[in-house]
């Protein structure tokens, strides 16, 4: 699928400054955290303060994004907002985003939700608008408030975090060549209603779901373009863990060299709808004109989305200091025990609740 002259015109990043480690969540649960870490290739992940979810995520990674390309908001003609954990089950998310910008109402606003490919879904659809001259500019974002249920593996690794991106025909950063998509009927992770935390298939969600699709994925997008991995610069891949993307990489045949800056999970955790975005976000901050970027999104049910893209001159000129750059959030954080950590994310509550 190609939407000629689209890229990304701007984008921004928001990662909450919280940080446990998976050896403090093993020492409530009488589990070795610092072996489950190494087995998820997971340092530390971050944590939403009480008053930070997936809107203020998204506003303020957006705002970031309009500040760097010097967006005017009354040129923004749709706004769509992909996560799973939504404030509201019942109330879009980008309406309020959109209104906290200062867009117009003169726009089109919705929520995504495939698990964590709803960013990338909406990069795809913000594409066919621009493409088609219906908007000027179309924002995506993927941000989340993952939820893990105390003790179970997910609480290791579930985080937070979003990412911003503006799509437009001038001036763009990074032009999107081709998008590719690869999606089943795969239940490898699910949320029924009313139901506080998700349910996961254990190993299921490796081998038939998470590396079939991200791979099956790539290699079509690959097809397509008719490139191979040494084409590539960078490659970014949706980790729900640090060890899933590492593999995939090497069946799809990238090296660590080529993987460096889209790893970004060892060092916040997975946030979900945001985890390939904010890799993607990290890889920008690093590139330079003329390289060749592919990104491959996963979403749990499931699905992926692979982009290929080709960063411009532009990006030479384009401000990659204001807000906080991707690295800055990789390397510093504040530390909280669990009771804190307990204690932002709702898990303690009173019997019936």
């Amino acid at each position: 699928m190609r939407a000629e002259g689209v890229g990304i015109v701007s984008y921004g990043t928001y990662v909450p400054r919280y940080r446990i480690t998976p050896d403090e969540i093993g020492r409530v649960w009488g589990v070795d955290g610092v072996a489950m870490g190494k087995n998820l290739n997971i340092h530390s992940k971050s944590v939403p303060s009480p008053d930070e979810d997936t809107i203020t995520i998204s506003t303020e990674a957006l705002r970031v994004a309009m500040t760097r390309g010097g967006i005017d908001p009354r040129d923004i003609g749709a706004v769509y907002v992909g996560s799973e954990s939504h404030p509201y089950a019942v109330k879009p998310t980008a309406t309020i985003v959109a209104q906290a910008i200062g867009a117009t109402p003169n726009l089109t606003a919705a929520d995504f939700e495939f698990a964590c490919k709803a960013g990338t879904a909406a990069i795809q659809v913000c594409m066919g608008l621009v493409a088609s001259g219906m908007i000027k500019y179309g924002v995506a974002i993927g941000s989340d408030t993952s939820q893990g249920a105390p003790g179970d593996a997910l609480e290791y690794s579930a985080s937070a975090g979003g990412g911003a991106f503006i799509l437009g025909k001038d001036p763009i950063i990074a032009k999107i060549n081709a998008t590719q998509s690869y999606t089943t009927d795969t239940p490898d992770f699910w949320r029924r209603e009313g139901q506080r935390y998700p349910s996961h298939g254990g190993r299921f969600t490796g081998e038939p779901a998470y590396f079939r699709h991200v791979t099956e994925c790539g290699k079509g997008i690959m097809a397509s373009e008719g490139t191979t991995p040494a084409d590539y610069q960078h490659v970014v891949f949706h980790q729900p863990n640090g060890k899933f993307p590492q593999r995939a990489g090497k069946l799809l045949g990238f090296n660590e060299d080529q993987m460096r800056y889209g790893m970004v999970t060892p060092w916040i955790g997975n946030t979900y709808s945001g985890a390939a975005l904010i890799g993607l976000a990290n890889v920008l901050d690093h590139a330079k004109p003329s390289e060749r970027i592919l990104v491959v999104g996963y979403g749990s049910g499931a699905g992926s989305d692979a982009f290929d893209l080709t960063v411009t001159d532009n990006i030479t000129n384009f401000d990659r200091q204001t807000g906080t750059p991707v690295q800055h959030d990789l390397d510093h954080g504040i530390p909280i025990n669990y009771s804190i950590y307990a204690k932002f994310r709702g898990k303690i509550r009173l019997s019936g609740e």
